[in-house]
């Protein structure tokens, strides 16, 4: 039993080792692109300095042995840059809503995404995938309805977005990363975000709705996300925001449950005979920030204590649907520039 762990150990770096350079080859082009072009705009001030640090953090955690963490750090800085870079081309010549929407359209035409045979490539790579080419679409809608409300140019970062996240979308099928161990049943997972949802508009009270303003706008608009993936059936997507949705839940709460030990969790999961990928992505995230901020260490803690059991228990078949309130509103959020 122990030479098959080390085996699975073993295959695994080998796997994580074939990807890295594939993956260090596109930080390394974001960085030349932001040293070729950088980003000046008063309108993003400090942007610059969070792109860098994201790609540094990718560096980091791809030479740690994480790339899950490493390209979920790569999606967000592709998302700025995008951003930043079309919003620093264009918006000297977009002066009318007619120019806007000329944009639009040229960008509408560049965010499909070609179909990818997925079955042989870890679920966290195709979650990463499914995550940003469903959240384009939202961006690009959004780039609309800023630009004929507020102006022109206050739709062009959405639009750079939109093209970013395709673009990540497209990337993660190159990865050169193979699935270790069996595929895990996918389905559904509209129990438990109604569930998570009906929490979450029970929780939505003073104080804390006003102390924590912001985590809840984080957790509805991640609700969202994967309700969208879900209604697509892009399940690996789905499952991704969903676990999302539950750390971002759990961090509304002063003091975590104690989690068992990361390392435990991580050694498990990575010995597992199934396709666990998608939560050592959680995982990856959780072992960087047990030394960091006060906001981190209770992050990872929430990993721990309840994102994997959360994971654990959407492998197991559906529970039934929760009884629909009397009542439901809808809320649309609003997503500004890179926060």
């Amino acid at each position: 039993m122990r030479g098959l762990k080390i085996a699975a150990i073993s295959l695994l770096l080998v796997t994580h080792a074939l990807a890295q350079p594939e993956i260090q080859a596109r930080i390394a082009s974001l960085q030349q692109s932001l040293k070729d072009h950088p980003v000046n705009a008063p309108e993003f001030p400090g942007i610059s300095g969070n792109i860098e640090a994201l790609l540094k953090g990718a560096t980091d955690a791809l030479q740690a042995g994480r790339p899950y963490l490493s390209l979920e750090k790569l999606a967000q800085a592709t998302d700025l840059l995008y951003g930043a870079h079309f919003f620093a081309e264009k918006s000297a010549n977009v002066k009318s809503l007619a120019d806007f929407d000329a944009e639009w359209r040229k960008t509408e035409g560049s965010l499909a995404i070609a179909a990818h045979n997925w079955n042989r490539v870890p679920v966290a790579l195709r979650a990463l995938s499914e995550a940003a080419g469903v959240r384009a679409t939202p961006l690009l809608e959004g780039a609309r309805g800023f630009a004929a409300a507020t102006g022109p140019r206050d739709g062009l970062f959405y639009l750079g977005e939109a093209q970013g996240e395709a673009e990540f979308a497209r990337a993660c099928a190159a990865i050169n990363l193979t699935r270790k161990g069996r595929a895990i049943a996918m389905r559904s997972l509209l129990p438990e975000l109604l569930a998570l949802q009906e929490k979450t508009n029970a929780a939505f009270q003073p104080p804390r709705s006003i102390d924590q303003h912001p985590r809840f706008i984080a957790l509805n608009s991640t609700l969202k996300l994967a309700r969208e993936l879900d209604a697509a059936k892009l399940y690996a997507g789905a499952l991704y925001q969903y676990l999302e949705a539950v750390r971002h839940f759990g961090m509304l709460d002063a003091v975590p449950a104690a989690p068992p030990a990361i390392d435990d969790l991580r050694h498990r999961l990575e010995t597992s005979k199934d396709d666990d990928s998608l939560a050592l992505l959680f995982l990856q995230r959780a072992a960087s920030q047990a030394s960091g901020t006060d906001d981190e260490r209770k992050s990872a803690r929430v990993i721990a204590a309840s994102v994997i059991p959360a994971y654990l228990a959407a492998r197991k078949p559906a529970a039934g649907l929760p009884r629909a309130p009397a009542k439901t509103i809808e809320i649309t959020l609003v997503r500004w520039p890179y926060t």
